[in-house]
């Protein structure tokens, strides 16, 4: 599949369902097909799983064009091998952690921290994903978040929304600001954020940007796209 789509990864649980739903609205929205992703140590049971999903696919929108892939690694580490070349890839989490894989912290952070192009993250506690309205929020921490900025005019633009922007200050109080932006998403379609990786693996959790994002990935209580710093460059 050489050409721009969306990918999403799946494991079986109903939050890698909802992330599914959500990855096929995006590749419907943007005309562009569709891979699912199967990342389990033993390829022969991933059969059914897929198979499932697909026919889940092919119910709502039979027209879309979906690729199945089983793959023999790391669930991070194929998200993010897969979504090299992508338009969108797409995983699921659970606020408080959890049994299945992909909803497990640990896996939605590593793809954040790996990914090279827009990550979507939808949450267990997120109202389905066709049904969420309201504005497109930007956080916005820095006047370099300009990948972030770009990527949100063109969701506002494709979602015939309005685009609204919050500031959360990089050098304010760092719990403060976040409480602030993590209300402001109650009444927001989704939200996006910039994030700023080294480049080394690990990203930059630590940091305040760092701690922004993560903190919003978990906490926002609608969808977020996440968008890597220097992404026009890529």
């Amino acid at each position: 599949m050489s050409e721009r789509h969306v990918v999403v990864g799946i494991d079986g649980s109903i939050i890698s369902t909802r992330a599914q739903d959500a990855a096929v609205e995006e590749a419907v929205r943007r005309s562009v097909p569709l891979e699912i992703v199967y990342a389990v140590p033993d390829l022969d049971v991933a059969g059914p799983v897929l198979a499932t999903s697909a026919a889940r696919v092919r119910t709502r929108h039979p027209e879309l064009k979906v690729r199945l892939s089983a793959v023999a690694a790391d669930p991070a580490e194929a998200l993010a091998r897969k979504g090299e070349r992508a338009a969108l890839t797409v995983v699921g989490t659970r606020a408080l952690g959890g049994l299945a894989s992909l909803a497990s912290r640990s896996v939605a952070r590593r793809v954040v921290e790996r990914t090279r192009c827009p990550l979507l993250v939808v949450g267990a506690g997120h109202l389905p994903y066709h049904a969420r309205t309201g504005d497109v929020l930007l956080a916005v921490e820095t006047d370099a978040d300009i990948e972030s900025a770009v990527f949100a005019h063109e969701e506002a633009a494709r979602r015939g929304v309005r685009l609204r922007l919050v500031h959360t200050p990089l050098y304010g109080p760092p719990v403060r600001s976040v409480d602030s932006l993590i209300a402001a998403t109650a009444d927001a379609c989704v939200v996006v954020i910039a994030h700023h990786s080294h480049g080394n693996g690990h990203g930059n959790g630590g940091s305040h940007h760092g701690q922004t994002a993560h903190a919003l990935m978990y906490r926002s209580r609608c969808p977020v796209f996440v968008v890597p710093a220097g992404l026009g460059a890529l």
